[in-house]
């Protein structure tokens, strides 16, 4: 068997510091300058990791350097190394890479990046080649990832090993990351995929909320804001769950991003990784995140500012989580994920947790660390 492996370096670099992204090389130089650092090779490695068993048994085919030729050789595989070597690549880089492996007859194309990865795959090889991708971005509304590193690494596995797997049609999602900075999510679906499918390691296609939530959202903002005590800092999450509390407090809401609140005033705005480390150095603090609906993450899609050093600082006991019941009900009975990057971090979270569904109400549901 072939197997095709990408990395794009860059992916994710604009999630921790808070620019929603990492589309474009001026959004990438600001993240550079915000202090970024990628992210993406490490999470590649995890995934191959899973493969070093059959690494004598398959042909691999990656790109040069850092697109997936430094991680291979690392790691003891002997890749044959196609597309040319640069100092920095982008996304004209991942398509003539994958066309190349297509061409070469590779049996599965292993990929870590974001939406925009997806879409770069997408572009020059369609649903010729069955993929599986390496969530590693900022924005992953694609059908087409793992829901963590090493499951991806484990989907490959068995399908590089001949094990009788579904074939699934998976949807190709990205959506315009100026108008997600802006608060804005306009999502497009550009095609489709074919992904080895297996349903306890490939995550679904982020849905989007249910009619009839209203209510429940507006109930469970009045017992927040009923419970918050003073002189606590309070770390509000992204979405459109957590925007009530804002706007009842009668403040500024970032939706795509993270805003602080104190006693009952705003503390900071949209504020990035490193923003939430130094107020934490004075603060005790509680974090309010919602659910990803039809995935059920709660930390490692689009709040990469919640990272696992920000959350351990935090801690387990002062994790405030909210959901309707009907955004539950969607997961139809898939546990709630946490996937900060930090292995340790997730370890934490492995168990049972609370989620407030209303005012009234709380359920307790099964939560994964990936």
């Amino acid at each position: 068997m072939k197997l095709g492996f990408i990395v794009n370096p860059i992916a994710g670099m604009g999630g921790k510091v808070g620019l929603k992204g990492t589309d474009g090389e001026e959004v990438l130089k600001k993240a550079i300058e915000l202090g970024a650092f990628p992210e993406a090779p490490e999470k590649a490695k995890k995934a191959l990791e899973i493969l070093i068993p059959i690494k004598d048994q398959i042909q691999m085919l990656t790109g040069p350097g850092s697109m997936g030729g430094e991680e291979a050789i690392e790691l003891g595989f002997k890749p044959n190394i196609v597309g040319e070597a640069k100092e920095r690549y982008n996304q004209e880089d991942t398509e003539i890479v994958a066309a190349e492996m297509a061409c070469h007859g590779a049996d599965l194309i292993l990929f870590a990046g974001g939406d925009g990865t997806a879409r770069n795959l997408f572009n020059v090889i369609g649903d010729k080649v069955p993929v599986i991708g390496i969530p590693a971005g900022v924005k992953i509304h694609s059908g087409v990832y793992a829901n963590h590193p090493r499951s991806a690494g484990e989907v490959a596995l068995k399908y590089l090993q001949g094990e009788e797997m579904e074939i699934k049609e998976m949807e190709v999602m990205d959506i315009d990351e100026e108008a997600f900075r802006q608060g804005q999510v306009t999502a497009k679906l550009y095609g489709y995929m074919k992904v080895p499918f297996e349903p306890e390691l490939v995550q679904n296609q982020k849905s989007g909320g249910i009619v009839g939530e209203e209510a429940a959202i507006d109930g469970i903002t009045d017992k927040i804001i009923e419970q918050m005590e003073e002189d606590i800092l309070y770390i509000i999450g992204s979405g459109t769950s957590t925007r009530p509390i804002m706007e009842k407090l009668g403040l500024p809401n970032t939706l795509l991003g993270i805003d602080l609140v104190k006693n009952r005033k705003l503390v900071a705005s949209d504020v990035n990784e490193k923003d939430i480390l130094k107020h934490l150095e004075d603060n005790k603090a509680k974090i309010i995140v919602t659910v990803i609906g039809g995935q059920g993450y709660i930390f490692g899609r689009g709040n990469q500012q919640l990272s696992g050093e920000v959350v351990k600082r935090v801690g387990r006991e002062n994790i405030i989580i909210i959901a309707s019941k009907q955004k539950l009900m969607s997961l139809e009975g898939r546990p709630l994920l946490v996937d900060t990057g930090d292995d340790e971090v997730n370890s934490m979270f492995n168990g049972y947790m609370k989620v407030r569904t209303s005012y009234t109400e709380e359920a307790i549901h099964m939560l994964k660390g990936l």
